[in-house]
């Protein structure tokens, strides 16, 4: 701990620290182009070992209890909410997965600021916070990786045309 503070402040400092980190970076996230996340990068793509979604299910039975996460956009009253499809149509599943994307990126980059805790908490508590932020958002970037996994494997044959005409608009 660099800064020594009484347990009351550090809880309410912790408190408000992480609800600032998850808007501020959710926020950021939404801000980003959507053309941007029908790309295939790197880091978004399907790999052949999460056989379309099915490894996720097998190994965590996300179907179980992927209802029971809640959509962020309840909380921020924006973006694209994630609870059940728009529509089953080719253009509406791209956009179901290119907000997959967004999701995930959001959850990915909502883990890095768990460091910065060890600046104002105990070391046992400072790992405490890392693993917070470990099992709140590794659930929620497996959901979008089973999710985006299913609609790839519908969408595989469409998916070239439809970007451009996305991209387009």
């Amino acid at each position: 701990m660099i800064v020594s503070l009484p347990v009351n402040w550090i809880i309410i400092i912790d408190v408000f620290a992480w609800t600032f980190f998850h808007l501020a970076i959710s926020a950021i996230c939404l801000k980003m182009p959507f053309s941007w996340f029908l790309k295939d990068h790197f880091w978004f793509q399907t790999f052949s070992f999460e056989q379309s979604g099915k490894l996720w299910q097998r190994l965590f039975r996300v179907k179980t209890w992927k209802g029971l996460i809640l959509d962020g956009t309840i909380f921020l009253k924006k973006g694209y909410s994630k609870k059940g499809l728009h529509g089953t149509k080719s253009r509406d599943l791209m956009v179901f997965a290119a907000e997959t994307k967004r999701a995930e990126l959001t959850h990915w980059l909502s883990i890095l600021p768990a460091p910065l805790f060890f600046i104002w908490n105990p070391v046992w508590a400072g790992w405490v916070m890392i693993l917070y932020a470990i099992v709140f958002n590794l659930p929620i970037i497996v959901v979008q990786r089973y999710n985006r996994g299913r609609i790839s494997a519908i969408t595989a044959g469409t998916r070239g045309a439809m970007k451009k005409k996305l991209v387009s608009k």
